[in-house]
């Protein structure tokens, strides 16, 4: 059990692809603090890992507000330990379409969860792992990051942000042996997926996520937890402050780790002909 007596936190932690990744957590030894706004789902979670012999407690917190997110993690501490492990899985999608029919509300709501709520996270959590000098972030992303994704604006933009904090993020702490990492899981059926399916706007704006499932693009939860539970091993740390995604061959990913930091790949770059212009 190679994180055993560690402390993981997984935001988002209710359902879908964060239970995933807290149930792959604890079985690997973990002690996993689960998070969301739904304390129902997170008991849910909490039963789930325990009925695998896991430990786990639910922390329903928001986490657009820094206060209670400071609280909770402080309660995590007292009741688990340290924090060494923090993945920020959560995230809204809920503004669809062009610009300007887009509830301008809503779609800064998406941004604000996604971003704020990543930020959040880890200033609550990275003090005490500055003072261990040890740990390890992952901040999922996903569709928009390193391209253009005209009727989901907002997550898109949110997704690329959270790309760019993770590499700043992982520039000034992994001198301290904090290592943070972006993860794309991919298209995963969650109810983030099944809002796009099937509201009248998401029909509308996005046809294409109802082709790609019904050409079988579907990948499932387990991927990204797996990555994930690789990644809080310490397995793929020459690759802090890069994109790893939830379909990669794992064995291949790390064979080819050298090769992708020499090209300074999987990072959100400008061409090399750009570069050289600036």
């Amino acid at each position: 059990m190679r994180l055993k007596d560690k402390v993981a936190a997984v935001t988002g932690a209710g359902r879908g692809i964060g239970r995933e990744i807290a149930l792959h957590l604890a079985t690997d030894g973990a002690k996993v603090a689960v998070i969301s706004r739904n304390g129902h789902e997170l008991g849910e979670t909490v039963s789930m890992i325990e009925k695998a012999g896991g430990l786990a407690e639910a922390f329903p917190v928001d986490l657009i507000d820094r206060h209670a997110v400071e609280t909770a993690y402080n309660e995590i501490a007292r009741r688990l330990g340290r924090i060494s492990i923090l993945v920020n899985n959560h995230g809204a999608f809920n503004a669809f379409g062009p610009i300007w029919e887009c509830d301008p509300d809503i779609w800064w709501k998406d941004v604000e969860i996604n971003v704020r709520g990543t930020f959040n996270s880890c200033h609550a959590a990275i003090p005490a792992m500055i003072e261990a000098a040890e740990g390890r972030i992952v901040n999922l992303v996903g569709g928009g990051t390193g391209n253009s994704f005209p009727h989901g604006s907002g997550y898109a933009s949110s997704k690329a942000a959270i790309m760019r904090f993770t590499e700043c993020l992982n520039d000034t702490t992994a001198e301290r042996g904090i290592f943070a990492f972006a993860v794309d899981p991919g298209l995963v059926r969650t109810a983030m997926t099944e809002l796009q399916l099937n509201s009248e706007a998401g029909k509308r704006f996005l046809p294409a996520i109802q082709t790609l499932f019904e050409q079988g693009v579907n990948v499932p939860p387990s991927r990204a937890a797996a990555l994930i539970a690789d990644i809080a091993a310490g397995r793929f740390d020459p690759l802090s402050g890069r994109l790893l995604r939830g379909v990669d061959d794992r064995d291949e990913l790390e064979r080819d780790m050298t090769m992708i930091v020499a090209g300074d790949g999987r990072a959100l770059r400008f061409s090399q002909v750009d570069q050289d212009k600036i």
